[in-house]
């Protein structure tokens, strides 16, 4: 096993890693950092292809069985805190390829799918994608305005989902036209007289949910298209409800 050691925060390689802090520099270079030993064992063992591991000791090696083309770098602590978006880092990174940044809609959209139409929070994204892999969602759709699906914030919350499922970035009208074409009823969630509750749903395999924006909800473009929307009623004075808590309650009434 070869492994390179690093000790500047000058050298390349951590110039390399520190861009892809930054949206610009993960579409340019079409690579992406994820941190955390939990987060890196997820991608391992789900074969995703690590381009590059980097590690602060090099016991951890032990546990990260990785294949013989991943470039190994053995870095200092403070290379460690320089690319990292954490606070305190565990020394354990690795580089992926941003590969579904650009993927087309599949030719089979049969199964069950969550659009998210600019969903910002970070902390809401990661929730709402690891209730859909609990959910067993076949993938997920970053709509326009939704945050960075390789922003560091919005790749730590995912814990490791994310490489469960498919996930896409496009425009939900352009999905929505192939769910027609595919046959698989679209839903969205609004309040009012046409919307149904939730209580009316019938679980199915096969949907498209779309949640819309922590404030203004889902584009009235995209609600006038779907098959049917939905509200979940309340009976406490409540206005709303956080909008990942409302994609599971939603979820898990749908799947069947």
């Amino acid at each position: 096993m070869d492994i390179e050691r690093i000790t500047s925060n000058q050298n390349n390689r951590v110039k390399e890693w520190t861009k892809m802090q930054s949206k610009k520099g993960r579409v340019k270079s079409g690579e992406y950092v994820i941190e955390g030993w939990h987060i890196v064992d997820e991608a391992i063992r789900h074969r995703q292809t690590i381009k590059q591991l980097m590690v602060v000791d090099e016991s951890y090696l032990g546990d990260l069985p990785v294949d013989d083309d991943t470039e190994i770098f053995l870095i200092t602590p403070e290379i460690a805190k320089h690319i990292s978006s954490t606070e305190t880092p565990q020394g354990v990174f690795a580089v992926l390829n941003t590969e579904d940044y650009h993927e087309q809609i599949p030719d089979d959209l049969k199964g069950a799918w969550l659009l998210l139409d600019n969903i910002q929070a970070p902390g809401n994204i990661g929730t709402m994608v690891r209730t859909a892999d609990a959910a067993g969602l076949n993938g997920i759709v970053f709509g326009k305005g939704s945050a960075d699906l390789y922003n560091p914030k919005v790749v730590r919350s995912m814990q490791g989902s994310q490489f469960h499922m498919k996930l896409f970035t496009g425009d939900i009208l352009e999905w929505m036209a192939a769910f027609k074409e595919a046959g698989v009823k679209t839903y969205g969630t609004e309040l009012n007289d046409q919307a149904i509750s939730y209580y009316d749903i019938t679980p199915t395999k096969q949907f498209a949910l779309i949640m819309g924006n922590e404030g203004n909800g889902v584009d009235p473009k995209i609600l006038e298209k779907t098959d049917q929307n939905l509200y979940i009623p309340m009976n406490g004075e409540a206005e709303s409800l956080n909008v990942a808590v409302a994609t599971g309650i939603l979820l898990f009434k749908f799947v069947k």
